[in-house]
């Protein structure tokens, strides 16, 4: 499984993964910082990585948006509010416990919580 770090979540988190032996970039590091909802799952999507958020409704819609448009997607993992956002290692923590449980990744569209 292949991460793609919305600009919501730190890039320390991409950092700590890739230490673990996580597969994960963040938006801040690709030059994606203030892309809309829309460029970000495009680049996840044409990176064949899983797109990675707090931001759940508009990636929702946006799932939609793709599946109906036949377009490319790799899924979606929202990362549950009750995860603080300055808590770098236990999101990371999650998310390499997530990548090891589903080895093949979320399938075309899906959409899941952490």
């Amino acid at each position: 499984m292949k991460y793609y770090l919305d600009e919501d979540l730190s890039p320390k988190i991409a950092e700590i993964l890739r230490r673990g032996g996580i597969d994960a970039v963040s938006a801040h590091e690709v030059g994606m910082l203030q892309a809309s909802d829309l460029e970000q799952l495009e680049y996840a999507a044409s990176n064949k990585r899983c797109m990675v958020t707090k931001n759940r409704n508009d990636f929702i819609r946006l799932t939609v948006q793709f599946f109906n448009e036949n377009r490319p997607h790799f899924g979606i993992l929202i990362i549950s509010n009750s995860y603080p956002g300055d808590k770098f290692s236990l999101i990371a923590d999650g998310l390499k416990k997530y990548a090891i449980k589903h080895k093949e990744g979320i399938p075309a569209y899906g959409i899941d919580f952490l």
